[in-house]
């Protein structure tokens, strides 16, 4: 049997019926043996400041997530697509993330990272997967460019308590998790 896997599925949206935290609760369902998906959100995640971060030190919610992510083998981030880029929350919790600059190899630096990310538009989520681009080399991390999922028009592939019903989006969401998990192995994935 393989080495476990240990993945941080991280929704980059706050609203309690967000798609994207039903993916990352997809993946978790249906990641293979070997493979183990903990959602993560960014609830309790103040906005960015760099007053507040002199005055009360970094947020407890942040150095929470900051120890899951450096503990785990991999990040997958399934991100939202606002106006054609990417989310505020999701960028704002990552800039925390990155506070204070000693802790971004720790947390960041040579981490297996994949975009995921569903959206009820027609495009998928293409730009704001684009847009992660300059903030994932910037913090260092190895990204897979094996698979690339987007699920487009999500209301039609979610039921409403949020479970995916798509057979087809179901393959291809345990596919993109089992080449990831591949990825971060030491394999390429594809």
């Amino acid at each position: 049997m393989a080495t476990p896997v240990r993945i941080i599925g991280l929704s980059g949206s706050l609203r309690r019926g967000s798609y994207n935290t039903a993916l990352v609760r997809a993946m978790a369902e249906l990641a293979g043996e070997s493979v183990t998906v903990e959602p993560a959100t960014l609830h309790g995640i103040p906005v960015y400041d760099g007053d507040l971060e002199e005055a009360e030190g970094i947020p407890e919610a942040v150095e929470a997530l900051k120890e899951r992510i450096a503990a785990a083998d991999g990040l997958m981030i399934a991100t939202p697509e606002y106006n054609n880029a990417v989310p505020g929350a999701l960028k704002n919790g990552i800039d925390w993330l990155s506070r204070p600059p000693k802790d971004i190899g720790r947390v960041f630096r040579d981490r297996p990272v994949a975009i995921t990310g569903a959206t009820p538009g027609a495009f998928g989520t293409a730009h704001a997967q684009a847009a992660w681009l300059p903030v994932i080399r910037t913090l260092r991390m190895r990204p897979w460019f094996g698979g690339r999922l987007m699920i487009s028009r999500a209301g039609d592939v979610f039921a409403d308590e949020g479970t995916l019903t798509d057979d087809d989006q179901r393959k291809k969401l345990a596919e993109f998790v089992d080449g990831f998990a591949t990825f971060i192995r030491g394999g390429d994935g594809s």
